[in-house]
């Protein structure tokens, strides 16, 4: 393990020191460093009060004043610098209502919320661990500084912090900090759900996004995300699945690559099955139409989380297809990439394969197999440049409009019929082919319009 600072930190430490107060690099970057990872940002906490880091730097911004954070900006880059601090009430189980500035570099750690993230240090003295964080990064442990209740009363957010820290660093979390996650549970509600949808997607696109399991396992899930707590226990008795909905959309999360958009399509994929089944007479369980509640629920669940409409509107297009059989053939394929997206069509297959991963084995080489046909198909579409969407005719609605068409409706039919005879046979994406089908549609339509 080796500390290797950035120019700029060094400065900044330095300045602080040369001034008498204390400095020392704190929490993740010093985490980060023992564990042998480049830390993505380096946070300074100090004995020098706000206005004394604004007096020493020319260039700052008041990032959080109130509770002692002054950004110094140094060659371009901003550093957070945090005044040693301890917290008062939390009153609203998110913010503390007011923050007392200390002198004492353990009273600040002590405020902090786990071990691994209670860390100093300074180049002349080395790490500064009070609460044995080396020894929780040595034995893989996520641990609350001090009574863990406490911590998470004050801020309800730590607990879906620990949870995130144990899926992206595959740590355990420890024995009373479970404990008391599951006895605090019910405090998440009072979390912003931007809050919550930050630390969700962390899980996500870490090594371990089935880690979402352990917020149903600790009480977390049925506050966060009802919908996919009712996933959890609802059997799926038919020959192609062999969990129930819940470990089964797990299993899906698992086995998609590390893409966000993917992970919450595998997420909320069948998140409708329990408003879906039926059991037949055989007692074989089915759910009719799940794909379309399952578009739904997601919709509105993304919408309460406050996911971005880029996002939403991906996942609920690959949510909604999932469940679609693309035959590898060209048309079938064509028309699929024309409903989805060219990058979503990509995506919808990798979905459909982490899908079929998670469900009985016995039947996943065949379905692989279909899959893998219509992804070289697709490949061949976009190596050829072959046209599938009406845009990609050698006509447009001008052109229409000259064979006296008028504008409307039945320039968008004429041109659907046309693409649907491409998407056929692309050799008939021909100007003047497809200028004579026109007139043809022309007279056919003049002529039934007179009939009636």
């Amino acid at each position: 393990m080796e500390f290797i600072l950035p120019d700029s930190v060094m400065n900044i430490l330095s300045r602080l020191e040369t001034d008498g107060f204390s400095a020392f690099v704190a929490g993740g970057a010093v985490r980060d460093t023992i564990m042998g990872k480049t830390p993505h940002d380096y946070d300074i906490a100090t004995s020098a009060r706000p206005e004394e880091v604004k007096k020493l730097f020319r260039r700052t911004i008041d990032t959080g004043i109130k509770h002692g954070t002054v950004t110094v900006v140094h060659n371009k880059t901003g550093y957070e610098v945090t005044t040693f601090r301890t917290d008062g009430e939390y009153s609203d189980g998110r913010h503390p209502q007011s923050v007392s500035f200390v002198d004492d570099a353990r009273e600040d750690c002590a405020r902090r919320d786990f071990t691994i993230n209670a860390m100093m240090y300074l180049p002349k003295t080395g790490i500064i661990d009070y609460f044995g964080g080396q020894h929780d990064i040595e034995n893989k442990i996520i641990r609350c500084v001090g009574n863990p209740e406490k911590r998470f009363k004050e801020d309800a957010l730590r607990m879906l912090r620990a949870i995130r820290f144990s899926a992206v660093l595959s740590f355990r979390i420890e024995d009373e900090t479970w404990k008391a996650i599951k006895k605090c549970a019910v405090l998440i509600k009072k979390v912003s759900h931007e809050r919550i949808l930050e630390e969700l997607n962390k899980i996500l696109l870490s090594e371990n996004p089935d880690y979402i399991r352990k917020l149903h396992e600790c009480g977390l899930l049925q506050y966060i995300m009802p919908e996919l707590e009712r996933c959890f226990g609802e059997p799926q008795r038919n020959k192609y699945h062999i969990y129930d909905v819940g470990e089964h959309i797990m299993h899906t999360v698992k086995c998609t690559p590390n893409d966000l958009v993917l992970r919450w399509a595998a997420l909320m994929h069948d998140i409708g099955k329990p408003c879906c089944s039926s059991t037949d007479q055989n007692g074989i369980i089915h759910f009719y139409g799940h794909h379309r509640e399952s578009c739904k629920i997601a919709v509105d669940l993304m919408h309460r989380l406050r996911m971005d409409n880029d996002t939403i509107r991906e996942v609920s297009i690959l949510v909604e297809n999932h469940d679609v059989r693309v035959e590898p053939s060209l048309p079938a394929v064509k028309r699929m990439m024309a409903r989805t997206g060219e990058v979503l069509f990509e995506k919808l297959l990798i979905l459909q394969t982490a899908d079929n991963m998670a469900k009985n084995l016995e039947h996943f080489p065949e379905k692989k197999n279909r899959i893998d046909a219509s992804m070289q198909i697709y490949k061949q579409i976009l190596a050829e440049r072959q046209p599938y969407l009406v845009s990609h005719l050698a006509v447009n609605g001008k052109d229409l409009i000259r064979l006296g068409y008028r504008p409307g409706r039945e320039i968008g039919d004429v041109l659907r019929k046309l693409i649907d005879e491409v998407i056929i046979d692309a050799n008939l994406n021909n100007r003047d082919y497809l200028l004579k089908e026109a007139r043809i549609l022309k007279k056919s339509n003049s002529k039934n319009g007179s009939q009636r």
